[in-house]
């Protein structure tokens, strides 16, 4: 889809500049005990570059965002000094549209939104999560965030866990950080284990704002 392509949309567009200044979003800082590190606004993902700099997209809609901080109380109540690491929140239509056109031609793609649909992270209702414990580090998950294999895939663990490709640990570190974000209200997807969306796709594109 070319940017000059207008959206239909139903629900007036924001542009991510004015997400501060608008009350239905939350910054992730507000949110207690978690810790944040957007990749997307680092070289350390699997584009390779800063998607987000100089734009701020530490945010959530509100309604996403309690569910987090619900699911990081429920959290501390479970596991002590263990805590969210939150990767990935708001991502703006333009990024998507640039990481669309970045992965033209490679099986990457089938892992990303088309535009013209568009990404859940791009109406703030969707994160993308790991644990960390006390010390900050990262749980073993088995495999890296932003690692696009079938290794990665919730679907696929059984499998994986019989052949000795995932071990017990790293499946009870996956299925923790599910328990936590599915009592905070969210719900995984089949092929990304950190990846977590906050109500049903269909009802938020059409009753939320898209970021710009």
């Amino acid at each position: 889809m070319s940017s000059a392509t207008p959206l239909v949309e139903p629900v007036p567009a924001i542009p991510c500049e004015q997400v501060a200044s608008h009350g239905e979003y939350r910054h992730l800082t507000t949110i207690p005990n978690i810790a944040i590190d957007l990749r997307y606004a680092t070289v350390d993902n699997f584009a390779g570059r800063d998607l987000y700099t100089p734009l701020d997209c530490a945010w959530l809609h509100r309604d996403a965002a309690e569910a987090l901080a619900s699911a990081s109380a429920w959290l501390a109540t479970q596991r002590t000094g263990t805590r969210l690491l939150v990767l990935d929140a708001l991502r703006p239509q333009r990024v998507q549209e640039a990481l669309w056109a970045a992965l033209q031609g490679t099986p990457l793609l089938g892992y990303l939104a088309p535009p013209e649909r568009g990404s859940i992270h791009s109406f703030g209702m969707a994160v993308d999560v790991t644990l960390i414990d006390a010390d900050g580090a990262e749980f073993d998950m088995g495999t890296g965030f932003d690692d696009l294999s079938e290794l990665s895939h919730p679907a696929l663990e059984e499998r994986f866990l019989a052949a000795g490709q995932l071990d017990e640990q790293q499946i009870a570190n996956r299925a923790l950080l599910r328990a936590a974000m599915t009592q905070g209200g969210f719900h995984g997807i089949s092929h990304e284990w950190w990846h977590f969306d906050c109500g049903d796709r269909v009802h938020v594109r059409r009753e939320y704002a898209r970021v710009l």
